[in-house]
């Protein structure tokens, strides 16, 4: 099944000619339809315009093969909060109705240059707002492993694609672990690079000052390739930073022997899962067997992350969203006048979750809250920042769990939104401090079988150092070539 190889597998067929990019795109068709009326990773795709993608690289292949790259006839799915131009783009909400994109996003531009067909649009929670994808406005995507189960979120469907082989591929955006929570559930890599590294252009804005574009992948390397190809700077995204991109693909081959892995003390917490903290300490055994050596460090201003986070996102999320009104673009409720069109569209577009972290935002932000909330909020976050990079003088990366459990029940936590808020502990101060972070398979629990991630931090734009070591680590256990048993 061509739909089951990795990028670095497939790109090397592909110039041996052992197939076509046609036939390459036909398979993870196929398997679309074969096992998306299950799983619903998919909230659409163009069938025609796949295949004609297709041929546009074959014809590259054989015609100018040194212009050619490992993305090069490659299918990558896009979460749908990413402009691809002329495709539909609705965040999983009905609000936009049947808006279309006019334009690329960076990211996207920079895949289609490096010859990667853009394949589909991927169900996710409505606005990135949510861990479960069950806050879309359409439907509930499933986990691969038990489809009784979420597969994480917001970027439920970019995960649940590549972990069900529909994609080799896919993207997403992560604003407090949303691609790393997600991926962890699913079984795949996950990564969400520095603030900065990635062009934002083309993203819709949850909370700008957190968001970030990042890969969801089979295994380390193909990860690796991703983010080389949409890293750097870009003048249409007055926040990316003109770091140099080193080559990351030739980080992969080297040793960890002597590097510092950090374990924070903090993130071995009560609450943690039995099965998940007995896979990771087993990992975090496995890394010193390696010859990293292993450094207690601290991270004091842990505790105030998740409230922390939840008033910066929420009042970035408040100005956001004031965009969508009704006027502009998108669906319309029409009323008497303005103020009651716009009420009335929002009523009616927007989903509880978004809704709730609207007026949240406005609370927070409201005159005689501003400093005792969003301003304070601030303040920790910058404590928060400085706990990692004081961390960060002794170690060359730190390693968590990615989640505190495996996937949990669809509909367990929804009455819930606090749980559901506890399910990103781990990822989100690395948004909140603008560093980067990659989650990868470090097992399974018994009963049900469902996947474990573990989660590398590093320094602000230390993307080589987590992926050497991730790749390190992958590369002595067999978890990434597990498949669920998915059928039609």
């Amino acid at each position: 099944m061509l739909n089951e190889l990795t990028i670095s597998e497939a790109a090397a067929r592909l110039r041996k000619k052992e197939f076509s990019t046609r036939e390459l795109m036909q398979s993870c068709i196929d398997r679309v339809k074969q096992v998306d009326g299950k799983v619903k990773a998919f909230l659409s795709f163009d069938e025609e315009d796949a295949l004609a993608q297709a041929d546009a690289a074959d014809k590259r292949l054989s015609e100018k093969a040194a212009e050619t790259t490992a993305l090069t006839g490659i299918p990558i799915g896009i979460k749908d909060v990413l402009c691809v131009k002329d495709h539909p783009l609705n965040c999983s909400s009905k609000i936009l109705g049947n808006f279309r994109s006019v334009y690329n996003a960076t990211v996207v531009e920079k895949l289609k240059t490096a010859g990667a067909i853009m394949f589909g649009r991927l169900n996710m929670d409505e606005f990135a707002m949510g861990s479960s994808t069950e806050n879309s406005a359409f439907f509930t995507t499933k986990n691969p492993w038990d489809l009784t189960r979420i597969p994480g979120g917001s970027s439920g469907g970019s995960a649940a694609a590549v972990a069900a082989d529909q994609v080799l591929a896919a993207l997403g955006s992560d604003t407090g672990g949303s691609i790393r929570q997600p991926a962890a559930l699913c079984g795949c890599v996950g990564f969400k690079p520095t603030y900065g590294r990635v062009s934002r252009y083309g993203l819709v804005a949850f909370a700008s000052s957190l968001d970030q574009i990042g890969p969801f992948t089979k295994d380390v390397q193909d990860c690796a390739t991703v983010l080389q190809a949409i890293s750097g700077i870009d003048p249409l995204d007055s926040t990316s930073i003109p770091e140099p991109v080193p080559n990351y693909e030739k980080s992969l081959h080297g040793q960890i022997k002597g590097l510092k892995i950090g374990i924070a003390k903090e993130y071995m917490v009560g609450g943690l899962d039995a099965e998940v903290n007995a896979a990771v300490q087993k990992a975090i055994s496995q890394l010193q067997s390696l010859g990293a050596e292993l450094v207690e460090v601290s991270l004091p201003h842990t505790d105030y992350a998740v409230a922390t986070y939840y008033i910066v996102a929420t009042a970035e999320a408040s100005a956001n969203l004031a965009r969508f009104d009704g006027i502009r673009y998108g669906s319309r409720v029409e009323g008497a006048d303005p103020i009651e069109l716009y009420s009335k569209t929002r009523g009616v577009g927007f989903g509880p979750e978004v809704k709730r972290r609207i007026i949240l935002g406005t609370y927070v932000l409201s005159s005689g809250y501003y400093d005792a909330y969003y301003l304070r909020a601030q303040k920790v976050r910058t404590l928060i920042r400085n706990d990692f990079i004081k961390a960060f003088e002794k170690v060359d990366a730190i390693v968590t769990p990615t989640t505190p459990t495996a996937a949990f029940k669809i509909g367990e936590k929804s009455d819930d939104p606090l749980q559901m808020y506890l399910s990103d502990i781990f990822t989100i101060s690395c948004n909140l401090a603008g560093i980067c972070g990659i989650s990868v398979p470090c097992g399974f629990t018994t009963n049900p079988k469902l996947p474990i991630g573990l989660q590398f931090l590093g320094k602000p734009f230390g993307e080589s150092t987590i992926l050497k070591i991730a790749h390190a680590y992958e590369q002595t256990t067999n978890w990434r070539k597990e498949k669920p048993l998915l059928k039609g």
